[in-house]
């Protein structure tokens, strides 16, 4: 009798440890290194046959002259333009102009965006009152910026700066509030229980939590620097400022030279494409992995 009474235990203990394991396994992140081969296909190849496509079809309009020669220039006189400037040594002068404004301002912007956008996510007053001009700033074209920044300030990087700063700065406010806003109510009173409260529970508990949406805002706010200091490039010209891809491609439209301005177009996009390659892309994979989004079987 004792033993028919066990074998039921038995089975149900049985039971349970095989429902841990498989919960223990449904938590757990398995990662493991993706082979070369198969990040050469799945990344690198789709790309790559996007960019063959894309001259094959602009060099295929330019052999059936669609259109005149100096409207579309064939990508040969583009990559002749691209070697002209290296041998002459200014292609990464150019690029290092743009290239370290923008990282600079979207440092500075990341200084002041994100403890504003913290005090506008925790305080009501605060973001009742000025709520609304963040979003407003956020959708005002960042170009607008460039005519005052330039009576304020002059022809130098100092009004770069600003015009970048006036474009990202409510990009990344809002991302951060907007991540704020996502986290459960739940681990704010839990940090309060365990007294993580005002600067504490914001470095501790809110940031940890807000990160996915504050990365977007981030990669939002890069995307705002990028686009502003290009304006400020274009519309601003002086000696003084240096010559970067914004004035490159000025220089194509008011010498009418249309391979120099697809090149300025082009490295641009680069541009912007590297450094989401580099640093946000990178970054968003290690906050999901982290987080059990990104797991592998």
């Amino acid at each position: 009798m004792a033993s028919t009474e066990t074998a039921p235990k038995a089975q149900k203990s049985d039971d349970l440890a095989g429902l841990e394991a498989g919960l223990d396994a449904l938590d757990s992140v398995q990662i493991h290194r993706t082979p070369v081969r198969e990040v050469l296909v799945k990344k690198v190849l789709p790309p790559a046959v996007a960019v063959a496509l894309v001259l094959v079809v602009w060099q295929l309009l330019v052999s059936l002259k669609v259109t005149d020669e100096y409207k579309l220039p064939a990508p040969s006189a583009v990559w002749d333009s691209l070697t002209t400037m290296w041998l002459e040594g200014t292609l990464l002068s150019v690029l290092w102009t743009s290239v370290s404004r923008a990282l600079l301002g979207f440092l500075l912007a990341l200084v002041i965006g994100t403890p504003l956008g913290l005090l506008v996510s925790r305080v009501r007053f605060v973001r009742a009152a000025i709520g609304p001009i963040l979003a407003g700033l956020q959708s005002l074209p960042s170009v607008a910026w460039v005519a005052p920044a330039v009576l304020w300030l002059g022809l130098n990087d100092s009004m770069m700066y600003a015009v970048i700063l006036l474009g990202a700065v409510p990009s990344i406010a809002n991302g951060l509030v907007a991540g704020v806003d996502q986290v459960p109510p739940l681990f704010l009173r839990a940090g309060q229980t365990l007294g993580a409260t005002g600067l504490r529970g914001a470095w501790h508990i809110v940031m940890p939590a807000a990160l996915p949406g504050y990365l977007a805002g981030l990669k939002q706010g890069w995307a705002f620097s990028w686009r502003s200091l290009m304006a400020a490039e274009i519309i601003a010209s002086s000696p003084d400022l240096g010559l970067g891809l914004g004035q490159l491609l000025e220089n194509g439209r008011n010498n009418i030279d249309m391979a120099g301005i697809f090149l300025a177009i082009i490295l641009i996009l680069i541009v912007g494409i590297a450094i989401d390659l580099l640093v946000f892309s990178p970054l968003e994979r290690t906050v999901l992995r982290r987080r059990g989004l990104l797991a592998k079987g």
